[in-house]
Order: C-alpha cells, then sequence, then structure tokens
C-alpha cells in the first residue's frame, strides 16, 4: 500500500476548485510513494456545492478514470491535512488504492448483504465486510436501528463516518464499479435520504478512535428507572433532584435553573465492569459515551428528558462542552494511534520519520500511514479550538503530514452508535513490510 493522493480547494466557482483538486493529486500520483493507479475516492463537499453534486462527480470521474469507485458526503465543512473549510465552498478528495476484492461501495438501492445469506449470483458472494465507513442523513427514519443493522452486517460491528450536514440539499456520494453500483439503476450516484459507504474486507487495516469534546461535571449516575426518553430515577433517587444537586441550582430561582440545565448535556454509556462507575468518569467521558442533550424536565414525575432512549442499567454523565478538554481528548488518541504504529524495535527510518517536527513533517511511508478519514461534529470546528484549522493543526502535529480527508458532520458514527460532540479519527495502516 502507498501514499493516498489527497486535494483539497475552495472558489466560489467549483470547475476551478475541481481544477486545483486535480492538479494536486495528478502531481502527487507521479511520485513513486504515492499510489499512481487508486481505484476508490472520497469526496466531501460543503454544501455550498451542493447543487452542483453530479455535475462535479460526472467531472472528476471523467477526469480520473482510473478511480472506478466514488463514496462521500457533504458537510457545513470539509477538511483536509492541517486544513477545515466551514461555511465557503469548497471540496476535499483522498484516492485510496486498495485491492478490489477488499472494498465494496454501497448505498439503500444496492445495500451491504449479509456474507453468510448471499447466493451464488449475489454481487457480494466473495466479499466479506470486515468494518465500513457510513455516511447517513439525519432525518432518515430510525436512524439508530439502521446504523446498527448495517454495523451487524460486517465481521467487527465497527462502522466509523457521520451524518450528512447541509442548510439545505444533504445528499451522498454512491458509485462502484464502471460508473455505477449493481441496482442503482439511473440513480447517477448521488443520493439523498438513507445510508450509503464504503465496507473494507479483512485485508484492510485500520485503526479508528473517537474523541470526546465535553468534560463530567460530576461523576457517573445509574439509571435506576426509566420511561423511553425519561430518566426518572439515578441510583435510587429521583432524576431531577440529582441533577439540580449537581449544578448546584434550584428551581425555587427558574432562571438560574433554566440557564444552567440549558447549558449541560447527558452522557450515555452502558454500566462498567463492577467497581467502576462514577469514579473513572470523573475527569473524562470514556470512548462508549454517548453525549445528548436534555430535552425537558418533568417537575411532577421528578424526571429529566433527554434526547435518546434510555434504560434501567445505563450510566449518565452530566457534562458540558469543553475547548480545553477537547483539545486534550484529541490529543490522547493521536498519541494512541502512533504508539500503536510504532513497533518496539524501530528502523532508522521509521525513528526519523516519527521524529520530524512539523517543519520536517512531509509524508513518509515509514508512518505507516496511508490516509487518514476525520469527521468532526460541526460543533466542535474553528473557535471551540482556539481558531481557524486549530483542530485539524492537532491531528497534524500529532500524526504528521499524512494524506487525509472528511468533513464536519451533523452527528458521528462510531461502533454501531452516534455520537455527538465528537471527533472519528481513522487511518488506513501501511504494514511492517510496506503493504
Amino acid at each position: 500500500m502507498r501514499l493516498f493522493p489527497s486535494g483539497h480547494a475552495t472558489h466560489p466557482q467549483w470547475p476551478m476548485a475541481a481544477g486545483l483538486v486535480l492538479a494536486q493529486l495528478r502531481a502527487q500520483m507521479a511520485l513513486p510513494d504515492y499510489a499512481s493507479q487508486p481505484s476508490l475516492g472520497l469526496l466531501y463537499i460543503t454544501d455550498h456545492y451542493a447543487p452542483h453534486a453530479q455535475q462535479i462527480l460526472e467531472h472528476l470521474s471523467a477526469e480520473l478514470p482510473e478511480v472506478s469507485d466514488w463514496a462521500g458526503t457533504t458537510g457545513i465543512g470539509v477538511v483536509a491535512n492541517n486544513v477545515e473549510y466551514i461555511d465557503e465552498p469548497a471540496l476535499s478528495v483522498l484516492l485510496c488504492e486498495l485491492p478490489s476484492d477488499q472494498y465494496r461501495v454501497f448505498s439503500g438501492v444496492a445495500p451491504l448483504a449479509q456474507a453468510e445469506n448471499e447466493g451464488p449470483a449475489a454481487p457480494n458472494r466473495f466479499f466479506r465486510a470486515h468494518t465500513a465507513l457510513v455516511h447517513a442523513d439525519a432525518q432518515t427514519p430510525e436512524l439508530p436501528e439502521l446504523v446498527a443493522e448495517v454495523a451487524g452486517r460486517t465481521d467487527t460491528g465497527y462502522l466509523f463516518g457521520g451524518l450528512s450536514s447541509a442548510r439545505n440539499g444533504a445528499l451522498q456520494f454512491a458509485v462502484g464499479g464502471n460508473g455505477a453500483i449493481e441496482g442503482q439503476g439511473a440513480a447517477g450516484g448521488v443520493f439523498h435520504g438513507g445510508l450509503s459507504g464504503v465496507a473494507f474486507g479483512k485485508q484492510v487495516r485500520l485503526i479508528s478512535r473517537v474523541t470526546q469534546g465535553c468534560r463530567p461535571i460530576g461523576p457517573a449516575q445509574r439509571i435506576t428507572e426509566a420511561d423511553g426518553h425519561l430518566i426518572l430515577s439515578l441510583d435510587g433517587e429521583p432524576a431531577l433532584d440529582r441533577l439540580l444537586d449537581t449544578l448546584q441550582v434550584s428551581l425555587d430561582e427558574p432562571e438560574e435553573a433554566i440557564a444552567a440545565v440549558r447549558a449541560t448535556l447527558a452522557g450515555l454509556s452502558s454500566p462498567g465492569p463492577e467497581g467502576e462507575g462514577g469514579a473513572r468518569r470523573m475527569r473524562h467521558l470514556g470512548d462508549d459515551t454517548r453525549v445528548r442533550h436534555i430535552v425537558g424536565l418533568d417537575p411532577n414525575r421528578r424526571g429529566v428528558a433527554i434526547a435518546d432512549e434510555v434504560e434501567a442499567g445505563m450510566q449518565v454523565s452530566w457534562c458540558r462542552r469543553n475547548a480545553q478538554a477537547a483539545r486534550a481528548d484529541l490529543m490522547r488518541i493521536c498519541a494512541e494511534i502512533r504508539e500503536e504504529l510504532e513497533p518496539e524495535e524501530q528502523s532508522l527510518a521509521v525513528a526519523q520519520a516519527v521524529a520530524a517536527g512539523e517543519a520536517g513533517a512531509a509524508p513518509h511511508l515509514a508512518r505507516r500511514i496511508a490516509g487518514a478519514v476525520y469527521v468532526s461534529c460541526v460543533g466542535r470546528g474553528g473557535a471551540h479550538f482556539g481558531g481557524p484549522h486549530a483542530e485539524l493543526q492537532i491531528v497534524r502535529h500529532a500524526l504528521g503530514d499524512v494524506p487525509l480527508t472528511g468533513f464536519f458532520a451533523g452527528g458521528e458514527i462510531a461502533r454501531h452508535h452516534l455520537y455527538g460532540y465528537t471527533g472519528v479519527l481513522t487511518v488506513f495502516v501501511v504494514d511492517e513490510r510496506g503493504r
């Protein structure tokens, strides 16, 4: 496996931006360390370009005939290495060189099939999905169940990706084979609604991590009674009373209490091993925590309503968005990825590549990252990290100048869950033999 060519640009006119991106891609494809015959393209555009999505896809497909498969979506912003484009016309592209039998593009009209249920004539009969990159429309009915269903069609149950974000016209790209997925008819590769993405086989090695953007303001509490979206009791006590105690406010002063509740989020997680729980979540949220909004209070039943279904046995951590915690957690997951990639005994090339600072952090196969996809919440970009591009600069500082693409999502997908206020960083790994 060689480095994946990548390109990004912004311009009021999409043909100009596409031309700049194509120039970058072609220049890299001519270099010996980069893939010269990539077959899979990941395409992310800001919603400014949404009306021209079909034209953009057709133009890139015509200019890059070696790329037979495309996947991607729209975002309020898109990202590339060291840069983010938020609320401006832009596109970001990553071209992946992968074995043709190790990935499949899927969509609502050409869904990912269960390998064990495929017949001899099924298009995926020789392919087993190990993991999958998923793009989804937030307006899709029963979306959490659909995400879990797609996860169940992979061997690992691990998904990564996010929900399309746009002021109007959220859409997805999904093209497989010679210009069309079998079964998609005249859809043309641009879809509205549902789910789409790319499933990867076992030989495509990926490392993926979730980074949280919130900090707990108290210990985790166990849900002991619930009704749909309503938490009724925590650790055997009325949920509303526990929330007010944590926030140190009272309904006797309603304006102060309402302001405090509006600034608070609920972090849901499954119960930890025996003996864990509140203590381990005092300082940071676990990777499995899904942050949800508080949508109402029920003074009569002393309950707290949140934007997700809850059940007894779950844990909830009351939390708030925190820029310092978000920066620290992003650096943590980058460090974890680096540690997993670094062999116990480093060659000189690996040591030099890993030690290179920002000034010398050119793409290098010794880093064992062929490319990366980063999906971040629309609520995290820009000023939340201290300034423009700050979030992506943290990633570059930690991983080096690796080829990267992605977008700012209306919700993030990791494992079989939907997240909020998180980032999902996934890297394509080159094995120690350079493959």
